[in-house]
């Protein structure tokens, strides 16, 4: 059996984890937190980005999005109820193209929201705008069981 590699959505450490079907329990080594309570992680760093999309082992999801912009506001809390639903299945993280604009540049970012998934490191779908809860779930789902 395989091993995934997570990071922490408290403190961003990397965690190495026995693949399993389900976890009862999955806590930080760093700062003890809970990994299964999932929620979208805000990476303001190219190089903690690059940490992340090039270490974790399980589908990347990115929200690309800024603070002015009216659509990306109204898709934050869909994205953060959606990354509560697939705990050690997905990582979620949220950049801030005004911030982080070199990981906005690598993915040729011309719209936000704009929502990037990556597979090993590699783009594997994008979705540009801002999904209702349905839908983004939906796309998720694909996106983990692809």
């Amino acid at each position: 059996m395989s091993d995934i590699v997570i990071a922490c959505p408290h403190c961003k450490s990397l965690n190495k984890l026995p693949k399993k079907d389900e976890y009862k329990k999955a806590v930080c080594g760093v700062c003890k937190g809970n990994l299964l309570e999932n929620k979208a992680i805000s990476v303001d760093s190219y190089d903690e980005f690059q940490k992340i999309v090039n270490s974790v082992t399980v589908p990347v999801i990115i929200d690309f999005w800024a603070e002015w912009c009216g659509p990306c506001q109204m898709f934050a809390p869909i994205f953060n109820k959606v990354a509560g639903s697939f705990p050690l299945q997905a990582q979620f993280i949220k950049v801030n193209t005004d911030k982080n604009q070199q990981a906005a540049m690598q993915f040729g970012i011309r719209s936000i929201p704009t929502i990037v998934a990556l597979k090993d490191g590699v783009e594997i779908d994008r979705a540009m705008g801002a999904l209702d809860e349905f839908s983004f779930s939906m796309w998720v789902d694909k996106i983990v069981e692809s």
